[in-house]
């Protein structure tokens, strides 16, 4: 027998249900950031960094959760469906995983897939509530499945809303990810000060001239003279040569006739 539908009784529970209900055109994918139960200073600001970037789509789990993502998914399903997230970055770190981060996506709280990776060289500059530019660089990114997801993820991680239009004089971050000899380089920049020109200027020095059609009459190529090469040229060795079997083909017809 199928499960008989409850219907929500209040307006707070409707508007729950319909926040949650699937749509057309997908909301912004809200993260949650999960400290692990043996964390240390690097991943705890590392989430916190990520957090940021992600306000006010960013949930931080500070408790100390002792869970292992690949061995048993419970407690990050549980969590996606407490805070209707469907991405997730779970930090922890012991001898064997040092500085180690889990990220992934969430499907139906159920999840779709993760991807392990390493800390090194980690330096914190990250300004709260940023929209910053994403730049990918490297063939693996569009040739590898593994980075062609892991570029997914770090898309949904990092980008903001849709929109119709963008000021562009608020683009001031942006977040490069390298993808060379199987690590990953991330790096964030700033633009300090910049001088442009007017779109309409800068779309007229774009323009390309027409090109120009030139018609021209069939020319004989068997007339044309070209200029000798002193390399073309033949030695005299090579004309007394050629002269003697001349006279020698002259001889031959003569006696012939």
């Amino acid at each position: 027998a199928l499960d008989r539908v409850v219907k929500p009784k209040t307006k707070t529970a409707k508007r729950f249900l319909e926040k949650r209900e699937l749509k057309l055109n997908e909301n912004i994918k809200n993260a949650m950031p999960i400290e692990g139960g043996n964390a240390n200073a690097t991943v705890t600001q590392v989430l916190k960094d990520v957090n940021a970037l992600k306000k006010p789509h960013g949930i931080l789990y500070k408790k100390k959760n002792i869970t292992r993502p690949f061995q048993n998914q419970t407690s990050l399903e549980f969590f996606s469906n407490k805070s209707d997230c469907s991405l997730f970055m779970f930090g922890s770190h012991n001898k064997k995983w040092p500085n180690n981060l889990v990220i992934g996506h969430v499907y139906d709280y159920h999840v779709l897939g993760m991807i392990e990776l390493g800390i090194e060289n980690f330096n914190s500059k990250c300004p709260e509530g940023t929209k910053p530019m994403l730049v990918f660089a490297g063939d693996d990114f569009d040739v590898t499945e593994d980075y062609r997801r892991l570029k997914s993820l770090f898309t949904d991680f990092f980008r903001g809303p849709t929109l119709s239009s963008i000021r562009l004089a608020g683009l001031e971050y942006i977040l490069h990810f390298t993808a060379l000899n199987g690590r990953i380089y991330f790096r964030s920049y700033k633009l300090l000060r910049t001088h442009l020109a007017s779109d309409d200027f800068y779309k007229l020095s774009m323009k390309m001239s027409k090109a120009l059609k030139i018609h021209m009459q069939k020319q004989d190529l068997s007339k044309l003279q070209t200029r000798k090469m002193k390399g073309v040229k033949k030695r005299p060795a090579e004309r007394i040569t050629e002269d003697q079997e001349k006279r020698s083909k002259r001889i031959l017809k003569i006696n012939g006739t």
